[in-house]
């Protein structure tokens, strides 16, 4: 007998929990009980702030949890209780932001965010009442937790709350939260939002205020940090100018590709290709960025931009040149090589760094001062040693191997400085040992060389020993090292090893059988020759008659590392090695970002960085290939084959799905040249694989001549077979591209090789299959019957009632039935050529044995095709066969057929005559 606000004022003090829970819970029913009385309403709502004191969290949860129904009720009851929400209920949401229970704080973050979604927030309220809470909460004397959720709050606003609140409110205090030195967490929240915060604010504040802050981001300390940098890079890249991009953003996130933690690169490296993306040029890519005109300061840096290089890495340093191509990177966690010398210079001083602990690993390193050599020998360059230097070099620092390797011969640049240099093979591999060298033995062996003035300069005591004076103790200590290293071989490091000193024991056995003096003399004289760059070249060529094996503590390792690049070019590449470079060369985006991305399709990469690091690149391969234009797929058509041949099912099916967007960006001739191979692949691969190509294979094949086109046709017939006949999907997929591919054929290549599959298909065993089938048949009638022959339409239609209508099993029967409906409610076929080749067969069906048949055809006669005008006019010769027709299924003694053939039910479509039990067939 209470009223409800004694009901309400009974529960809400009642000593039981659950009692207090039940009354938070039925708020808004007893809102809408009372609503027509705006002193009640406001009497339930000064009740609610006195239940938001309760002190049992899960009612202060509840309560909170039936904040944005009820606020939803008072906007919409606006005029009865005006400011409702702004006055009760919004003080309540502010406060729970700061409540003690980790429970009541996260509804009410969450209902703050669907309030500011709805819009039901004033925005006045939003300035007064909201941003001051929560600058509070962020206060250095903050609770930790809470000023941590808070932070994160703040970030999510930002886009709910429009860029002037953000920019005069929220901005500054996210700066600061972004240099908080004691709270990680808060820097790794603000790291993880930061892209949101830029797209909110623009490029003139991303630029002044959030990129320092972003730097600095970026080389925290603390990895998870730099980890949220790289996963949001491109939203900040969006923001940002091109120039800033190509210059700042592009050495920031080389140096988070080279980052030392593995989760840092994993990260960056998914981010790389959505980074590259952003350099597109809106005009031919049809990408456009919201892009305003930086602010440089005299020094070319954005304002507040100070030092960014040396925020970013205090060991790193990158040199961009007006294109902004970096030209030069060094970073001393891993290491990087240095661009080679010109060619004409034959030496070169190496310092490997001194005794420290790897950052990565904590091994120690040790230091070597490596003078220049005047001999040829000193070159360790066996093919199997070339690869396995390369293969175990580190990577991520490294702006492109394969570019620096075919500028081995072709750069002509300045002379560098020294410079720190770390090469994980020659530091990690086992050094040879030393071996006495006999002098004498050797003068007598070559009395007749005069050595060159220029080797005379040099140290003349030091002379390589051929490969006829290695010891057979040598030989032993060789074979020795390699049963040591053998149970270690699965580490890369260590094969490289592994293949070196193999190959050295072979090359000393090789000599020992030969005539050395001869050898040895031509090699002498080749090498002490001043030689041009042509000559060089021919003496990589013959690395067959020079094997060499040791070389001496102080020969030019830089001499050996160039020799080993240009065989290892020689032997990988018949075309010229200006010709190498050229194709890897591209002026659109830094060509540092270029070579990496290129890069994670080497095996070392799924090692090191993530085994995953292939789909990555497949997955963003489209957005690269976009941003480079089609004039620079030479850059990206190699990456590409790797990942179509690629072991991972999945990279495949990656590529397979996007073929054909990568088609529309290439055109019609690369199209044709590149991707048809590997679209033919595709077809042979699994069904995993498959389904990728067979979703689009309507997009892909119409770009393609008609000449290649019809070639497929007689391939269409191949997906009907799959690894698992269960795997209906992939044929209701191949209906549905049969119906879109009846456009690109002609009407007798529909007939000869479309019809066979498309009559498959109706007489699948699953029914979802046959349904799209019945569209994908009228679609053909409807396709021959407008061709100049319309003789393929009468044949179809013949077949149809030879296979189904004259079927032996009622599933044919019904299907005969269905393909008529589908052809009279899509109007693909005159009604006057469906009454003459259709509708006699289709109304003999009513003396049909098994009631679902009849029951189909009653349906489709009542509600489709007396719907039709032509069959409503009394003088058509075929309107008394149909109302005889329909007479007999009224008398008819299955109740159903009776029903359908006496009245006009709600279903009208034949989807939904399929679906129902009555005609369906499972």
């Amino acid at each position: 007998m209470l009223t409800p606000l004694g009901r309400l004022d009974k529960y809400a003090s009642s000593e039981n929990i659950f009692n207090r829970q039940m009354v938070a819970r039925s708020l808004l029913d007893l809102l809408k009980e009372v609503s027509d009385d705006e002193r009640d309403c406001i009497a339930v709502l000064e009740r609610v702030n006195r239940l938001a004191d309760d002190t049992e969290p899960t009612v202060r949860a509840e309560l909170m949890e039936q904040v944005p129904h009820i606020a939803m009720f008072c906007q919409e009851n606006r005029p009865s209780i005006p400011f409702a929400f702004s006055k009760y209920l919004l003080p309540i949401v502010v406060r729970y932001l700061a409540d003690q229970n980790n429970q009541v704080r996260k509804t009410s973050q969450a209902a703050l965010l669907v309030l500011l979604e709805q819009e039901l927030i004033e925005r006045y309220d939003v300035e007064t009442k909201v941003c001051p809470v929560l600058i509070e909460l962020t206060a250095p004397d903050s609770n930790d937790d809470v000023k941590t959720e808070a932070v994160a709050i703040m970030c999510k606003m930002a886009s709910l709350v429009g860029k002037d609140i953000t920019e005069r409110l929220i901005l500054p205090r996210f700066c600061e939260m972004c240099c908080d030195c004691r709270m990680f967490h808060v820097r790794k929240v603000c790291a993880a939002n930061f892209g949101d915060i830029c797209s909110v604010v623009g490029q003139d504040a991303t630029e002044e205020m959030l990129l320092p802050r972003f730097f600095q981001l970026c080389s925290d300390n603390v990895w998870g940090v730099r980890k949220a940098c790289a996963e949001c890079f491109m939203a900040v890249s969006c923001a940002t100018s091109q120039d800033l991009r190509r210059t700042k953003l592009s050495m920031l996130f080389i140096n988070l590709i080279s980052d030392p933690s593995r989760w840092v690169r994993q990260a960056a490296f998914q981010s790389l290709g959505p980074f590259i993306s952003t350099f597109a040029n809106p005009s031919s890519s049809s990408q456009y960025f919201k892009e305003e005109d930086g602010r440089p300061t005299e020094d070319g840096k954005p304002a507040g931009d100070c030092n960014s290089s040396e925020k970013v890495r205090d060991s790193g340093d990158i040199r961009v040149d007006a294109s902004g191509d970096v030209l030069q990177e060094d970073i001393s966690d891993s290491g990087t090589e240095e661009p080679f010398e010109d060619s004409n210079s034959v030496s070169l001083t190496v310092e490997l760094e001194a005794e420290t602990e790897d950052e990565t690993t904590g091994r120690p390193q040790k230091e070597t001062d490596i003078q220049p050599s005047e001999f040829l020998e000193s070159i360790t360059s066996l093919e199997p040693c070339s690869e396995a230097v390369f293969e175990n070099e580190p990577k991520p620092n490294h702006p492109s191997t394969e570019a620096h390797r075919r500028s081995g011969f072709s750069s002509h640049t300045d002379s560098v400085s020294e410079h720190e240099l770390y090469n994980s093979f020659h530091y990690w591999r086992t050094p040879i040992p030393e071996i006495d060298i006999d002098l004498e033995l050797l003068q007598a062996q070559t009395p007749e060389v005069t050595p060159s003035p220029k080797s005379s300069q040099g140290k003349q005591d030091i002379i390589p020993s051929p490969a006829s004076n290695i010891t057979m103790a040598t030989r032993k200590e060789l074979e020795e090292m390699l049963e040591n290293l053998e149970p270690h071989i699965d580490d890369p490091d260590i094969k490289a090893q592994v293949d070196v000193l193999s190959a050295a024991l072979r090359a000393s056995n090789m000599d020992t059988q030969e005539d050395g003096t001869a050898a040895g003399l031509n090699r002498k004289r080749i090498y002490h020759s001043e030689l041009t760059q042509e000559t060089r070249l021919q003496c990589a060529l013959i690395q067959d008659d020079f094997v060499p094996l040791i070389s001496d503590p102080d020969e030019n390792v830089e001499s050996a590392l160039r020799y080993i690049r240009s065989e290892s070019d020689l032997s990988t590449n018949s075309s010229s090695p200006e010709d190498g470079k050229k194709s890897k060369i591209q002026d659109v985006v830094p060509q540092t970002l270029l070579d990496q991305y290129l890069s994670m399709t080497d095996p070392s990469r799924a090692q090191t960085v993530d085994t995953e690091i292939a789909k990555h690149c497949a997955y963003s391969l489209p957005g690269v290939a976009l941003t480079l234009g089609r004039q620079n797929w030479h850059c990206l058509k190699d990456t590409y084959e790797t990942l179509a041949s690629d072991m991972q099912w999945k990279v495949r099916r990656t590529l397979a799905f996007s073929i054909h967007e990568l088609a529309v960006i290439l055109g019609d001739s690369l199209t044709a040249a590149d991707l048809v191979p590997i679209f033919n692949g595709f077809l042979k691969d699994l069904d995993e694989v498959r389904i990728g190509v067979l979703k689009h294979l309507y997009d892909f094949l119409k770009l393609l001549h008609l000449d290649r086109r019809r070639e497929y046709l007689y391939q269409l017939q191949e997906f009907l077979v799959t690894d698992n006949s269960r795997n209906w999907r992939f044929r209701a997929e191949l209906a549905e591209q049969l119906i879109l591919l009846l456009d690109l054929y002609s009407a007798r290549d529909v007939y000869d090789y479309l019809r066979p599959i498309s009559l498959s298909l109706c007489a699948d065993k699953v029914s979802s299959v046959r349904w799209i089938s019945y569209k994908l048949v009228s679609e053909m009638v409807k396709k021959l019957n407008m061709a100049s022959m319309p003789t393929f339409a009468v044949d179809l239609m013949n077949e149809l009632v030879e296979r189904f209508c004259c079927s032996p099993k009622w599933s044919g029967r019904q299907t005969f039935v269905f393909i008529c409906q589908a052809v009279l409610e899509d109007d693909c076929l005159p009604m006057d050529q469906f009454a003459v080749h259709l509708m006699p067969h289709l109304l003999h069906l009513a003396s049909d044995r098994i009631p679902n048949v009849r029951v189909l055809l009653a349906k489709t006669l009542k509600q489709t095709l007396l719907e039709k005008e032509y069959f409503l006019n009394s003088a058509n010769s075929h309107q008394e066969a149909v109302e005889q027709t329909i007479m007999a299924l009224q008398m008819d003694y299955d109740n159903d057929v009776k029903y359908f053939a006496s009245i006009h039910p709600a279903s009208t479509k034949i989807a939904d005559d399929a679906m129902s039990t009555a005609s369906s067939t499972y």
